[in-house]
């Protein structure tokens, strides 16, 4: 099947930085590959404003119009969000179907959606995109067919029903309520049971799905895609001591998120929110992992979860060319898919853990194994030894100020 040639147009206003504008545009030309296309041209414009009618200017209408018809463009994506009006003359103007970096965010998330869940909430991001971008009841959205940032429920053309769509959203939101419901059902049996919980988060193609694979020893999708990983998944790990703890892969982060997608995936982010710590893979060969760090760290603080104790990995160290200097503490260098960094990785988390959480020493009889294995697996023992004359154990380590468990400390 042959790929549809894309031409990316961006307006880039005074306040804008440099750097940050190149990022974006990049970016989309990842997001356009990504979905299937081909980007052909990048046509750039420096304007005090955004045209109200036509989001870019006259003269470059023409010179758009003229690469559309010599390279047989079959779509133009906007690096902003358009208004109906602008999707509609442009699309007049060029004769080519025209979306936005938001719609093909969401035609991407629409192919990626592999649950009930997922698929429920890219179709309400995608409905509630559009809705207020209909001309009118019983009118059509402008040049929808097959193609890029026409994916979506069901894989069919978008009703263009107002009423249809507002009771659509209405009947999602009233199922994914039950989800969710059923959702923070499960991390209120998981709290009960003091689970300590990890969350990895970060940009999106950062390598998170790879370190999740490796410390798991699962087989979630790892590739080197943009929004590979779409649904959590939670798996249970152990580190060095036999300190057991649950650790949650999570969708990438992005500049530009559309408001209506983070809405939607409320309930799915909710899970780095409930987290009792977060490792935050960046990918430090990246030009922009400067700019990717702080866009996670400004999601952290949407989600109110930048309080939450974090370490930082740097991934892909592997592909460094030049010295490089951490932005956050505490951090750890590594490269995923090495299983030795990966188990020094593990260390880390054992000592960033120790610097926060309370030292202890416990003795416990010997028929107190239940005891003995909770210790082992809930708290971060560093030693255990058994005196023979006093026939008891004694158990140093560390544990959490809150812990279930402190009650034994008492004892002694």
């Amino acid at each position: 099947m042959a790929k549809e040639k894309i031409i990316i147009i961006a307006v880039k206003l005074p306040m804008e930085q440099d750097d940050r504008f190149h990022s974006s545009l990049a970016e989309l030309e990842s997001l356009g590959t990504t979905a299937g296309g081909e980007v052909i041209k990048t046509i750039t414009q420096n304007r005090t404003r955004i045209h109200p009618a036509l989001y870019i200017g006259e003269g470059k209408i023409q010179e758009m119009k003229q690469v559309v018809d010599e390279e047989e463009i079959d779509l133009v994506i906007s690096n902003d969000e358009l208004s109906a009006g602008q999707l509609r003359n442009l699309g007049n103007r060029l004769d080519v179907r025209v979306i936005d970096r938001s719609q093909l965010i969401l035609d991407i998330f629409a192919q990626r959606a592999r649950t009930k869940e997922g698929k429920l909430q890219v179709e309400l991001a995608q409905l509630e995109y559009v809705l207020p971008r209909l001309r009118g009841k019983g009118t059509e959205l402008s040049r929808l067919g097959a193609g890029i940032g026409t994916r979506g429920p069901g894989e069919t053309k978008l009703e263009t029903d107002q009423r249809h769509i507002r009771n659509r959203i209405y009947d999602i939101r009233r199922r994914l309520k039950t989800i969710v419901q059923q959702r923070e059902q499960y991390r209120k049996r998981r709290k009960t049971n003091d689970v300590f919980q990890i969350a990895i988060v970060g940009y999106t193609n950062a390598g998170k799905s790879t370190l999740f694979n490796q410390l798991t020893n699962s087989e979630s999708l790892a590739e080197n895609q943009l929004f590979a990983t779409l649904d959590p998944l939670t798996r249970n790990i152990q580190l060095p001591s036999g300190f057991q703890t649950l650790i949650t892969d999570t969708v990438g982060f992005l500049q530009k998120l559309p408001t209506t997608l983070i809405a939607a995936f409320r309930s799915t982010l909710e899970e780095v929110a409930e987290a009792d710590f977060i490792l935050h893979v960046v990918d430090s060969s990246h030009i922009d992992a400067t700019q990717h760090q702080e866009t996670v760290i400004k999601l952290l603080q949407d989600l109110d979860a930048d309080q939450i104790p974090m370490l930082t990995v740097y991934n892909k160290k592997d592909l460094l060319t030049a010295d490089f200097i951490p932005m956050q503490h505490p951090y750890a260098m590594l490269n995923a898919t090495d299983a030795a960094d990966v188990q020094q990785l593990l260390q880390t988390l054992e000592t960033v853990f120790i610097e926060d959480w309370d030292r202890y020493i416990v003795h416990v009889n010997p028929d107190e194994g239940k005891l003995l294995t909770q210790l082992k697996q809930q708290t971060i023992t560093t030693e255990r030894k058994y005196d023979e004359s006093g026939n008891v154990y004694t158990v140093k380590g560390f544990m959490r100020t809150d812990h279930p468990l402190r009650h034994v400390l008492e004892r002694d």
